[in-house]
């Protein structure tokens, strides 16, 4: 199951929290994460490293990005 987190326009570590909330609800296999801000992405992109899971993709949306992690680090082996 895909979750959608709408972290625009919100400060740090606020999107980080809300992520990281997320990711520990068993039934999320993937994320996906809108932040507005470069500080936003890369935070949310370092939490989710430090929690075993993967970015699997950034894209520019609009003002901001669209961040897509998935659980697991095994993806990085293949």
């Amino acid at each position: 199951m895909t979750a959608k987190i709408d972290a625009r326009g919100l400060s740090c570590p606020q999107p980080v929290i809300m992520a990281l909330d997320e990711m520990r609800k068993e039934e999320n296999k993937e994320l996906v994460v809108l932040v507005d801000t470069d500080t936003s992405k890369e935070n949310v992109s370092r939490a989710v490293a430090s929690q075993d899971w993967l970015v699997s993709g950034i894209i520019e949306d609009g003002d901001g990005y669209q961040i897509t992690i998935k659980k697991g680090s095994s993806c990085l082996d293949g």
